[in-house]
């Protein structure tokens, strides 16, 4: 069965600064727009920007495999290839990493490659891919 696109409201402090870093970084389309939100095709997915006037402070953290993990964060499971297409992308384009792209569970069941990053207003961003992406549900 196909998977149902999902959909996310995130705050964002700088809409313009989203806007761009969506588009010109991960690629985005767009969908409507107003003055306080933007609707984004995140990978088949609508992800909505909403403008908050209150203050963002940055989300506790847990601690997986010896890194620190946002405790909120959202993103997309890529194929093996594209994941590694867009960590070079972002490499090139000075992203700083919360978590540097890195292979977790290798030559293991559930081997995948994941990384960490924020996007202007500070929201965590995870971009996952699976070795085999009949795992992801592994244990």
């Amino acid at each position: 069965m196909a998977s149902a696109p999902f959909h996310l409201a995130f705050p964002v402090s700088n809409l313009e600064a989203t806007k761009d870093f969506f588009i010109n970084v991960l690629g985005c389309g767009t969908g409507r727009t107003s003055e306080r939100w933007i609707d984004f095709d995140f990978f088949g997915h609508q992800v909505v920007a909403h403008l908050a006037d209150d203050e963002q402070t940055p989300a506790p953290t847990n601690p997986v495999d010896g890194k620190q993990v946002p405790a909120s964060h959202f993103g997309v499971i890529l194929e093996w290839d594209e994941w590694h297409q867009l960590a070079d992308k972002l490499k090139a384009a000075n992203i700083e990493f919360l978590i540097e792209p890195n292979i977790r569970f290798e030559g293991e069941v559930g081997e995948q490659a994941t990384m960490f990053f924020t996007e202007p207003s500070g929201n965590a961003l995870e971009f996952k891919s699976f070795k085999d992406m009949s795992q992801i549900f592994a244990t």
